[in-house]
């Protein structure tokens, strides 16, 4: 199958590429390479994915001529590109703009993709709000401009499943650790801060918070098990994630057993939108995708501990 992965040198979206490659399809993969973190990092994922012979095509997709620089032959779309998080150093225009206008561009050149089997959208537990503990059915409530403009993303791709235009499916998932992860989150934070002696900036109040820490390579099993399921995943929003809960303190505690090291903190002030409790409730991930994810956060934590060293210490 020819595959098209955006945001192809992110985190996930890097993750995703590779597994989908390995499977044996053709992957192409598309990322601004916008500077929203360092570029190192999108340049050392890249570099990964070139050696193993996935295409990457340098392109935004704000830009309205996708059809001219994209094949027409993709029989699936993974779309993961998008602003992400819920920083303060982000306008809501480059919410609006990556979110909602790329996403509806990239639509416009689904529709020209006659062989389209599925459009895959990569949504986000901050769709649900502060609290994102339910099921898919329960009312959305984001509480941030990016929960705001990922609904509105989600709901742009699930229209063309409404109006029979193409098959397509969201997942949204749930505070995705691992190697990769980016350098404002979480783990590579707290690592960075622990191996450099420097004190870890926690948000007021965070450390009580609960999340269904996700291992990268568990939220990708359910990315690409939708793969030969179009029909049955057609129109349906699906929460991918562990049922486990584990609290910023613990998940703190996890990366100072690993390295040994007693991390400094140092506290700020609350951050505007933050979600309070995330549980992913995956009942219809495992009825529809057979989803069971296993790796325990130490096992998580381990592996990003070790990819950091390998390349950044």
């Amino acid at each position: 199958m020819k595959i098209l992965v955006t945001g192809a040198v992110g985190f996930i979206g890097s993750h995703a590429a590779e597994r989908l490659h390995s499977l044996g399809h053709e992957v192409i993969g598309l990322d601004n390479f916008n500077d929203y973190y360092s570029l190192d990092l999108k340049n050392l994922n890249a570099k990964a994915l070139t050696q193993k012979g996935i295409a990457i095509i340098k392109k935004d997709l704000r830009d309205a001529d996708l059809a001219a620089f994209l094949p027409k032959d993709m029989d699936y779309i993974f779309h993961f590109a998008a602003q992400p998080g819920i920083s303060q150093s982000s306008t809501f225009e480059d919410y609006f703009s990556n979110n909602i206008l790329a996403t509806k561009n990239l639509i416009d050149y689904a529709e020209g993709c006659a062989h389209l089997k599925l459009f895959v959208n990569i949504g986000t537990s901050s769709i649900y709000g502060l609290e994102a503990t339910f099921p898919e059915d329960v009312a959305s409530k984001p509480a941030s401009h990016y929960g705001v403009t990922k609904l509105a993303a989600e709901q742009l791709v699930l229209q063309k499943s409404r109006e029979a235009l193409f098959h397509a499916c969201s997942l949204r998932l749930y505070s995705v650790i691992g190697p990769r992860e980016r350098p404002e989150k979480m783990y590579t934070k707290l690592i960075a801060c622990a191996l450099n002696g420097e004190a870890f900036p926690l948000f007021e109040g965070s450390d009580k918070h609960l999340r269904s820490f996700t291992y990268v390579d568990d939220i990708v099993d359910g990315i690409v098990s939708v793969i030969g399921k179009e029909t049955k995943v057609n129109g349906e929003i699906i929460n991918l994630g562990t049922e486990v809960e584990h609290t910023t303190k613990q998940g703190i505690e996890a990366v100072e057993r690993i390295l040994n090291k007693k991390i400094k903190l140092n506290v700020i002030p609350k951050r505007p939108g933050d979600q309070w409790r995330t549980k992913a409730n995956i009942d219809k991930a495992k009825r529809l995708l057979d989803y069971n994810p296993q790796t325990s956060l130490m096992r998580s934590v381990e592996q990003q501990v070790q990819w950091f060293k390998e390349n950044f210490k």
